[in-house]
């Protein structure tokens, strides 16, 4: 062990990788579905921190971390941050925010009563809420404070409150949202019904072909009729029958219905169903699968050029005689319609003439090895940015003075430019697949670097501050903060449960309580709710967590 220990306090890159491989096959471990995840690596690095106060990573390590993870989130939350604010989003995120600033009035009422100190209380609360950058933020702080002066310890007393309050920021809200489902008796497949205008949910989309019998769409426009009618569906292939034979060509905007005409139907049961009875009658023929004169085929989008475009800007009908019926994002399957904006590593179906699916595939890009690619310019510009917008001071009344920091700073930044997606012919956005890889591993590097770095002085200080004392503390955050979301959300402004659920995740930044919602949603509902509060519960636990450390008194 002597041997062991010498050599990783020797080789902070070995002792990094190590704690990392480990971290990650405990959070594999599940029990009854649910594990740690990836803040096992928080865990395996305390118990490695404990064997000798000399293992730690070197600061510059860390902040590196907590830069990646926080730049990639914002980077992946700034569209939909920004779009919800269009419909409730305002509303919703300052639900967020006000049910925040309750947990720390919380935590403030538990600091007086049970007498913990500031820094402690702080990380109780970053660790109820399961928040590694808010600690982060709150070591920073400290390390820079007078607190240092009172107590040498003062800088890794967070961790204490925040590993011993953890466990059940985890469990918490999952027990939480099991059981007001139950009372509630959600049914999340009508929750999704009730709510697929506002948000995209992965759905069948199927293909029928329709014969036009109904004479009242005879000689009109398909776009006038899908505006007249409302209809949420895409039109494929059309094929007209007269004394000539038969002639199939793509359905534009443009085209006229004609007696007997065939027109392919995209898109859910729900919605294609009804359009079909309208036109006429079902058809035994599938249009989709002629491909003697037009092809299909799926790409990616690694254009730059064409991110942050809409489809109707391409005019695909004129310029290559193509259509798009569809763009699968993520795994997520959506219907392509004119508005929809293309993002790097979309993956387009259209349905173009033989000749033209080749040069067609060129102008989006398809190129896979280019959507794993990263341009460091634009990351490390905006990183910059962020950096830059994180050392501002502010100050609040009374003199206290903080920073939005190495957390707030570059995740506020990257809000911004992915929702402005490009600037000239920088593109700020970052491939889907790249981005999951940033984030990871970010917070594997944080996450392992924290643990090591404040092991030794949990373990010798846990007994000292109380471990059931500060256990129950942040149980009462992990239970009460979800239930006010809960509440709020569903029973005064009628959320659906499945979007509130993704909200619960994002106040308490965690995956596994994410996981769960997801399991129990069978939709992509609480991704949308995640997306939407993740950037707000991330900011103000940032800022509550510093100013919980700057007005509670240390108590030695």
């Amino acid at each position: 062990m002597h041997f062991l220990i010498e050599l990783l306090v020797e080789h902070p890159l070995l002792l990094l990788f190590l704690v990392s491989t480990i971290g990650y096959y405990v959070g594999e471990i599940r029990f009854r579905g649910t594990g740690l995840g990836i803040a096992a690596v928080l865990f395996v690095g305390l118990a490695f921190g404990a064997l000798d106060p000399r293992l730690t990573l070197p600061a510059e390590l860390i902040s590196l971390g907590l830069v990646l993870f926080v730049y990639s989130v914002g980077l992946a939350s700034g569209p939909g941050f920004f779009a919800s604010f269009s419909r409730s989003g305002l509303r919703d995120n300052l639900m967020v925010a006000a049910v925040l600033i309750i947990a720390a009035i919380l935590i403030v009422v538990e600091a007086t009563l049970l007498n913990l100190k500031s820094t402690v209380a702080a990380g109780v609360f970053t660790g109820a809420l399961t928040n590694t950058p808010a600690l982060a933020q709150v070591l920073s702080y400290v390390s820079h404070s007078p607190l240092l002066a009172l107590n040498s310890g003062a800088g890794t007393e967070p961790v204490v409150g925040y590993s011993v309050a953890y466990p059940m920021g985890v469990i918490g809200p999952i027990l939480i949202i099991l059981l007001m489902q139950r009372v509630w008796r959600i049914n999340y497949k009508q929750d999704a019904e009730a709510v697929r205008d506002m948000f995209p949910v992965e759905q069948e989309i199927y293909n029928v072909t329709a014969r036009v019998t109904n004479p009242a769409f005879i000689g009109k426009p398909l776009s006038e009729l899908s505006k007249n009618r409302r209809w949420r569906v895409i039109f494929g292939r059309v094929r007209h029958s007269n004394h000539h034979g038969d002639h199939i060509e793509l359905a534009i905007p443009e085209t006229i219905l004609q007696p007997g005409d065939l027109i392919s139907v995209i898109g859910t049961p729900e919605d294609v169903d009804p359009v079909v009875r309208e036109l006429g009658e079902r058809a035994t023929e599938q249009l989709d699968l002629d491909r003697s004169a037009y092809d299909f085929r799926r790409v990616f989008v690694s254009n730059p050029d064409l991110v942050g475009r809409k489809l109707a800007d391409l005019d695909l009908p004129h310029r290559f005689g193509a259509i798009v019926t569809r763009v699968r994002r993520g795994d997520i399957e959506l219907l392509a319609f004119d508005d929809l904006v293309l993002e790097l590593g979309d993956r387009v179906r259209f349905v173009a003439p033989r000749g033209q699916v080749r040069p067609l595939s060129e102008y989006f890009g398809d190129s896979y090895k280019k959507l794993s690619e990263i341009n460091f310019g634009a990351l490390g510009l905006g990183v910059t940015l962020g950096l830059l917008i994180g050392m501002i001071p502010i100050t609040l009344p009374g003199g206290i003075e903080f920073k939005l920091g190495e957390a707030g700073g570059p995740l506020i930044v990257a809000l911004i430019l992915s929702a402005l997606r490009r600037t000239g012919p920088v593109v700020w956005s970052v491939p889907y697949s790249a981005n999951l890889t940033l984030r990871q591993l970010g917070l594997t590097i944080l996450l392992a670097g924290i643990g090591i770095r404040s092991g030794y002085t949990f373990l010798a200080t846990l007994s000292q501050e109380g471990g059931l004392t500060i256990l129950l503390a942040g149980a009462v955050i992990s239970l009460v903060t979800p239930l006010l979301v809960l509440w709020i959300g569903y029973r005064w402004f009628k959320l659906p449960f499945g979007v509130l659920t993704g909200i619960v995740s994002a106040v308490h930044t965690q995956p596994a309580v994410q996981a769960t919602a997801l399991t129990q949603a069978r939709n992509d509902l609480p991704n949308h709710g995640y997306a939407l509060a993740f950037p707000m519960a991330t900011i103000a636990k940032i800022l509550l967590a510093q100013i919980l450390v700057a007005f509670l008194p240390y108590l030695r």
